[in-house]
């Protein structure tokens, strides 16, 4: 079980991302990375198709806090910059 803090649930209108998509990808993430800057934040992301184009849904949680804690999250269209995994 996740909590979306303030700020997460403005990111999810703004960026028009729907909360079943970001608990896919923290259900199921190509990958789990931990955040240099704070090592309480862990990045959950994986590539997803929209409209025919590729992007990367990255989800940053505070792992600290009980239950986790989604702080915020965005797609980008850089996925080469942050994702090491293949595109299947």
């Amino acid at each position: 079980m996740v909590i979306f803090s303030k700020h997460a649930k403005e990111q999810l209108l703004r960026r028009g991302i729907t909360r079943e998509t970001v608990m896919s990808v923290i259900s199921c993430p190509e990958e789990i990375l931990t955040d240099e800057e704070d090592p309480t934040v862990m990045i959950f992301q994986s590539p997803i198709k929209e409209k025919n184009r590729w992007f990367l849904l990255r989800v940053f949680i505070n792992k600290d806090k009980t239950p986790h804690e989604v702080i915020t999250l965005y797609k980008t269209s850089k996925i080469k910059k942050y994702y090491e995994g293949e595109i299947r």
